[in-house]
């Protein structure tokens, strides 16, 4: 089992770690007292791997003694468990900003004489938290995508390319566009297998429809541009922090070309190392 505790200074950026996190398979728990850790880490542990991965938000909202989560962190390094924590900060100045721009309040507004005050007052009562860390992460100058990059180096269990998540869908282009692609690829220049009598009842899921699609030296020429075109721009996307992309491919009736083609890309994307789900929306639809 793993567990990790996520703490920093307000402003910081804990939500949007929570949130990617997730993304990598983390179960999340926010603002957990130190005091029902421990209990609700047994509790984890007796899950059946339904929680092997927990992330658990701690913050000064929630401190009511250091002392207590130093104690219970020691305990849980001590189970059979790895126990680790993240801490997230950022310049004063940076969250004095982010908190003007939000105009949310300070969590030690209430005891402050103004929201510098506030983000002094904490930056000096969560040091302790900072120096039992094992990762620290100042996000002063980082984007969103850049602080998911850093998460996923640190915490993705299959590196990088698996934190996103490549959809193939083929259809047909006499249904509609799909709403939710991406990227969209017409490859009605083929030869259509609708005209050959036999092929014509099969989809590109069969071996001969796909032999006789991938037979033509303009099919295996676009296949490469295509393929060349996705090894460049993958890394791309996932490195802004997309974390998944929908790419479609389109025929006239989505049943032999687009279904064939598909396949492939699924099975070439595969081997870049992302995961890829394939799925063909038109296939079995008739006329």
């Amino acid at each position: 089992m793993e567990i990790l505790i996520i703490s920093g200074l307000s402003g910081a950026g804990k939500s949007k770690a929570a949130s990617f996190l997730e993304d990598m398979g983390f179960y999340i728990v926010d603002n957990m007292p130190a005091a029902m850790i421990l209990k609700f880490a047994e509790f984890c542990a007796g899950g059946n791997g339904r929680y092997d991965r927990v992330a658990l938000v701690y913050d000064v909202r929630t401190a009511s003694s250091f002392t207590e989560l130093f104690d219970v962190l020691d305990k849980l390094k001590a189970m059979d468990a790895v126990c680790r924590m993240l801490f997230l900060e950022a310049s004063p100045e940076t969250i004095i900003k982010r908190y003007k721009e939000t105009r949310r309040r300070h969590p030690l507004a209430a005891g402050a004489d103004s929201l510098e005050d506030a983000v002094e007052k904490e930056l000096a009562l969560m040091a302790p938290v900072k120096e039992r860390a094992d990762f620290v992460i100042d996000t002063s100058r980082l984007s969103t995508a850049q602080l998911r990059g850093e998460l996923l180096r640190l915490f993705d269990q299959e590196g990088e390319k698996g934190g996103m998540t490549v959809s193939v869908l083929s259809f047909g282009f006499k249904y509609g566009l799909p709403m939710e692609a991406d990227l969209v690829f017409d490859v009605r220049f083929m030869p259509n297998p609708f005209y050959i009598e036999d092929l014509r009842h099969q989809t590109g899921l069969d071996k001969a429809v796909a032999d006789y699609v991938f037979h033509f030296p303009q099919t295996q020429d676009y296949m490469k541009r295509l393929e060349d075109l996705l090894a460049f721009s993958l890394p791309l996307y996932a490195e802004e922090g997309k974390t998944s992309l929908t790419i479609a491919v389109g025929c006239t009736g989505g049943h032999h070309r687009s279904v064939a083609v598909t396949h492939a890309l699924a099975g070439f994307i595969r081997e870049q190392g992302y995961q890829a789900l394939e799925n063909h929306r038109d296939m079995m639809r008739g006329g």
